[in-house]
């Protein structure tokens, strides 16, 4: 009897805009269609599933998805014109708000997936086939997708797990609440067992995602979820992001000093130096405050490195309220940062404020502000250059016989050789720094302590 042939694997492009969220969502995405038989393709010509997964945070995101679908719609065009069929998914935060509309404008788009509905693409994808039912799906049911999402695959040995989705700040420049809805917790059982598997399957360190992650409420205190993962064999590093500083209690300082398994690099968003509009942004704190943060994980920590997000040119930000940003980093130093231009975001109650400061002024603003957090960064990385660091090894460097591994610090690292496995984690003396990553030679000492 002759051997069945196995049907080719179905091609699935996966385009990911924004933040770590939504690499974890399209890693997630894959993870749910691998049973269909889908197999990753890196470009969408061929694609019979091409899945679009969107940020809102930006402005002109919704116009950059109309763009993606016009090109897009050219190879459905063409595949059609085969015999052959094309499914065109829009998934994440652009999905989530703009939905209707996708539908609307966009009739070669097959389904719209909201980023609490992504669980449901299986069966989204047969009612495409057969053109029956909604093509929008769009609703906040966080707990019911994470109840319904398949084991993890990772891919090496760092992953990202998502402990809570949502947000209630409401901070008056931001999408996410009406995204990605209220604030919703994982319960403790379920992230501890999600981080057992992954620890099984060689993963050696964990990023904790969520919205607001630090204010984890699942059964336990985020301190206490941490300090439980902390306890995993096979989980050598654990960080988390993204975190919001009213939310940085005093027992999570204090582990930031007692759990060496807890990473010295911490993502703290501060988004602007002066109060006035901190206030307007509805952050919650003051620069004070947030400046008393720092000097307590300093106090407990004393090499913690910190990154941050700024917004330049929110509405009614003057010149000396710009400066005051400036005092700000120069006060903290940053090891790197993201800023942004404000862009309006519909729906926001930011974007009907007064005062709009002209594009002119931001980016003038903008550009005085990265080239100080540049330099910034050049220090910090320039401070690491003869310091003996633990690498964790993660794949092969940029040349041939070369390793990457990333410091306690989050930083790249080139390093030659040839003997190391991924998830080894290995002394390295750094020799050189660059702006975004470090050259190091491996030593056969112990590293220091980090």
């Amino acid at each position: 009897m002759s051997e069945q042939k196995r049907p080719d694997p179905k091609r699935l492009f996966m385009e990911t805009y924004g933040c770590q969220m939504n690499v974890y969502d399209s890693e997630r995405m894959r993870d749910v269609l691998t049973p269909l038989g889908y197999a990753i393709t890196e470009k969408p010509d061929d694609a019979d599933l091409v899945i679009l997964n969107t940020c809102h945070i930006r402005e002109k995101a919704t116009e950059k998805v109309y763009s993606e679908i016009g090109r897009l719609r050219a190879h459905k065009e063409r595949r059609a014109g085969e015999g052959k069929g094309m499914t065109i998914a829009i998934a994440g935060c652009v999905a989530q708000a703009e939905g209707e509309e996708i539908i609307r404008r966009a009739p070669e788009v097959d389904l719209v997936v909201g980023p609490q509905a992504y669980h449901k693409l299986p069966e989204l994808i047969a009612r495409a086939a057969r053109k029956t039912g909604e093509r929008l799906a769009a609703d906040f049911t966080a707990q019911e997708k994470f109840d319904a999402l398949p084991a993890r695959a990772p891919d090496g040995v760092t992953a990202f797990l998502s402990i809570q989705e949502g947000c209630d700040k409401f901070c008056t420049f931001c999408v996410v609440p009406y995204t990605r809805g209220a604030e919703y917790s994982r319960p403790l059982a379920d992230v501890v067992a999600e981080a057992r598997a992954l620890a099984d399957r060689g993963v050696r360190e964990i990023t904790l995602l969520g919205q607001n992650v630090n204010a984890y409420h699942g059964g336990a205190s985020f301190s206490e979820l941490l300090a439980a993962l902390a306890q995993i064999n096979g989980i050598e590093r654990l960080r988390y992001t993204t975190s919001h500083p009213i939310e940085m209690t005093d027992e999570l300082i204090a582990l930031h000093g007692a759990e060496p398994k807890l990473m010295p690099y911490l993502h703290l968003p501060v988004q602007s130096g002066s109060d006035r509009i901190l206030k307007a942004m509805n952050r919650k704190h003051d620069g004070a405050f947030y400046r008393d943060i720092v000097s307590r994980l300093r106090a407990v920590r004393p090499d913690i490195a910190l990154s941050t997000d700024f917004i330049v040119g929110f509405p009614g930000e003057k010149e000396r309220e710009f400066e005051e940003t400036m005092r700000l980093v120069r006060d903290v130093g940053f090891a790197s940062a993201y800023s942004f231009k404000y862009s309006p975001r519909p729906g926001t109650p930011a974007a009907a404020m007064l005062g709009q400061v002209s594009e002119a002024a931001k980016a003038e603003r903008l550009a005085q502000l990265q080239a100080l957090l540049a330099d910034q960064q050049r220090v910090f990385n320039a401070a690491q250059i003869d310091r003996v660091l633990p690498v964790l090894v993660t794949g092969n460097g940029r040349n041939a016989g070369q390793k990457h591994g990333r410091t306690p610090y989050l930083q790249s690292v080139h390093f030659e050789d040839t003997q190391v496995q991924n998830g080894d984690i290995v002394p390295v003396r750094i020799v050189a720094a660059a702006q975004n990553s470090l050259t190091g030679a491996r030593l056969a000492l112990a590293p220091e302590a980090a």
